[in-house]
């Protein structure tokens, strides 16, 4: 159903759609199934502006991401990846002002960070990795770190990240980080992008490539947690 009618429904016979897909996708200790979205997949059938894929981090986000795809005039399909730990997650919590004010992002600044100048390593991801590499970084007390997430992978918000990268001229070091194994994830994708319309080579940081998404065993999925983390900021 994805593949013959709502990622190719335009190009092959003009349909244009404003379906929403909200699809779990999150690494929080349970089984494969649990997991993975494959994300990956969805990246590969983007070309040619035929669907969105977003993967929101905040209340505020969300819901001007959903207000956005009800609005706007030229319909597209939308593929929203929706980590269930963010549902009671307070720190992803947004103001009522924030609610009724603003809109979609597709690339969110450091909110925290240190400054501009003092950054020399400038980390993107994607989702809900972001709120335990911030309280890594608050923990570790890290003020050469900037954290930024990328809300929407597809279409490629390049103007966006390149004002990012402008914003931390100091930072000799980018890096991608994801939860998702080497193999899997954005990581492919956001490489060749990168590459080809910033002129920019992003490091990955991410689980070692695998055949499932997850391990399925809550106390390895911690120690690959940390893992993950310690390599995020290893060196710093």
């Amino acid at each position: 159903i994805v593949d013959q009618f709502i990622a190719a429904a335009e190009d092959k016979w003009g349909q244009r759609s404003g379906v929403t897909l909200l699809l779990p996708h999150g690494f929080e200790g349970q089984g494969p199934e649990h997991s993975s979205a494959r994300l990956e997949r969805f990246l590969q059938l983007a070309g040619e502006d035929n669907i969105q894929v977003a993967v929101p981090s905040t209340a505020a986000q969300y819901f001007h991401l959903l207000r956005r795809q009800a609005l706007r005039a030229n319909r597209k399909p939308l593929v929203v990846m929706t980590p269930k730990s963010l549902l009671r997650l307070p720190a992803a919590r947004s103001t009522a002002e924030e609610l009724t004010g603003g809109q979609f992002l597709e690339v969110l600044p450091d909110p925290e960070g240190p400054r501009p100048e003092a950054v020399t390593r400038l980390v993107f991801c994607s989702g809900k990795v972001w709120y335990d590499l911030a309280k890594r970084r608050r923990d570790g007390g890290l003020d050469k770190v900037a954290l930024v997430r990328v809300e929407q992978l597809y279409p490629f918000p390049a103007e966006a990240i390149r004002r990012q990268l402008d914003a931390y001229p100091n930072a000799e070091e980018r890096l991608w980080v994801q939860e998702e194994p080497e193999n899997m994830g954005a990581w492919w994708y956001l490489r060749l992008r990168a590459e080809q319309e910033l002129g920019v080579r992003l490091r990955p940081v991410c689980r070692d490539e695998g055949a499932a998404p997850a391990a399925g065993s809550p106390t390895l999925h911690q120690q690959e947690q940390q893992e993950l983390l310690d390599r995020a900021f290893a060196g710093l």
